[in-house]
């Protein structure tokens, strides 16, 4: 059976998980105020991005797309010379040249506005695809640890509205999920970038849907 991954309650108002053997080791004639209750928090989309597997993922889209972007990079690069010398040579060129000129810089710019935009929708869908599919996995991960724990109530504060107003480092299990998940998927840790190697872009918080 599926279990259901209700990250969109995970990511507003916190899960709460809790196993069916710690419920029933509970005595029935004990109130719930007495019982304890553990609260921990988790920036949950920093942790998928921070695993092994996204990192390595993320990787190899960037790599994918490394073309395109050089080739973008060449043609904005081209634009601005076309542009400058347009403008240097305003004074001297004809009101017919000067007119041509400034279509053919107009008709280039939007159809290299219109590639960026194409190169970016593509590369933010297959990012949204990646973090779908290991989300869930993520997920998983996060509750089996959290029931091993002994954690209630789990709050998501990686989002910009979150509940949370201050919570202490110690309940933040951001890294040990992250570190549980690499142990659990066996993938390696990937090779430290180079300084100054711009971080792998994360995708916008599309949840998964519960199912």
């Amino acid at each position: 059976m599926k279990r259901s991954i209700a990250l969109a309650i995970l990511l507003t108002s916190g899960l709460v998980l809790s196993a069916a053997a710690q419920t029933s080791s509970v005595p029935a004639e004990t109130p719930a105020s007495a019982r304890p209750v553990k609260v921990a928090v988790i920036a949950f989309q920093a942790a998928v991005a921070q695993t092994n597997e996204g990192q390595r993922d993320v990787g190899d889209l960037q790599k994918k797309f490394e073309p395109k972007r050089q080739q973008l990079q060449a043609r904005s690069a081209e634009l601005d010379a076309l542009s400058k010398q347009a403008q240097t040579q305003s004074s001297t060129l004809s009101e017919a040249e000067l007119a041509k000129r400034t279509k053919v810089i107009a008709d280039k710019k939007k159809a290299f506005d219109r590639d960026a935009e194409d190169a970016q929708n593509d590369m933010q869908s297959e990012m949204q695809g990646i973090f779908n599919t290991l989300a869930p996995k993520v997920y998983e991960v996060l509750a089996s640890y959290a029931q091993q724990q002994g954690y209630t109530l789990v709050l998501e504060v990686g989002q910009q509205q979150t509940p949370v107003l201050w919570a202490n480092d110690s309940t933040n299990i951001t890294k040990a999920v992250v570190d549980a998940y690499n142990v659990k998927s066996g993938v390696p840790a990937p090779p430290a970038q180079p300084a100054g190697a711009a971080a792998p872009a994360r995708p916008a918080a599309k949840r998964p849907v519960a199912h």
